[in-house]
């Protein structure tokens, strides 16, 4: 088995109807700049538009590699805990066991498809939603199902894991918005500090 490199990306800023702002196309312009130093084999994204749009706008700048959705990276709830601490519980209110159920399926399917080594080394960028990449890195650190939470991640950050056979993977990078000036720098949850 070989090095599968993968450059998780959360998708631009988005408005509420889920089309990309002008902010999240220039968000995702500057994530593409930075990834094109790479050797990125393909680029997978979400179905839903903000994703989609901000792997079109990334693919734009990475001639020749092919940009396809992949329905694992839907914006979804990976987990819902047991026990939800207070500070949570207006989060998970209305969550029923049948939706608990089909998100726990989908983040099943997340890592089985994206979260192992590959036969040939490969360099793929997902671009997804902030609670998938919270997914994959709870996962790779091999923390606790409820660890998600919490994990919040900034509009076209770029986290870095490295899967390779036979060793527990390495979180690279988490949330870098290096590339992003101060006034793009933000994570879409509410007004907050901007690093």
């Amino acid at each position: 088995m070989a090095t599968r490199h993968l450059y998780v990306v959360r998708h631009g800023a988005a408005d509420p109807f889920g089309e990309l702002t002008e902010a999240g196309r220039r968000q995702s312009e500057l994530v593409a700049d930075r990834l094109a130093r790479l050797p990125v084999d393909v680029v997978w994204h979400s179905p839903l538009s903000r994703a989609a749009r901000s792997a079109g706008i990334i693919g734009e700048r990475l001639p020749g590699v092919p940009v396809r959705e992949a329905a694992e990276l839907v914006d979804h709830v990976p987990h819902v805990p047991d026990r939800v601490l207070p500070a949570w519980a207006g989060f998970f209110d209305g969550y029923d066991a049948a939706e608990a159920a089909a998100g726990a399926r989908i983040a099943d399917a997340l890592v089985e498809r994206f979260a192992r080594p590959t036969e040939s080394e490969t360099h793929e960028v997902l671009v997804t939603h902030a609670y998938p990449v919270a997914w994959l890195v709870r996962h790779a650190l091999d923390a606790p199902p409820a660890r998600w939470l919490g994990l919040d991640c900034g509009n076209a950050a770029l986290t870095a894991i490295r899967y390779h056979d036979g060793v527990a993977p390495t979180v690279l990078v988490y949330n870098d918005m290096g590339h992003l000036p101060p006034d793009l720098r933000w994570t879409g949850f509410g007004p907050g500090v901007r690093l």
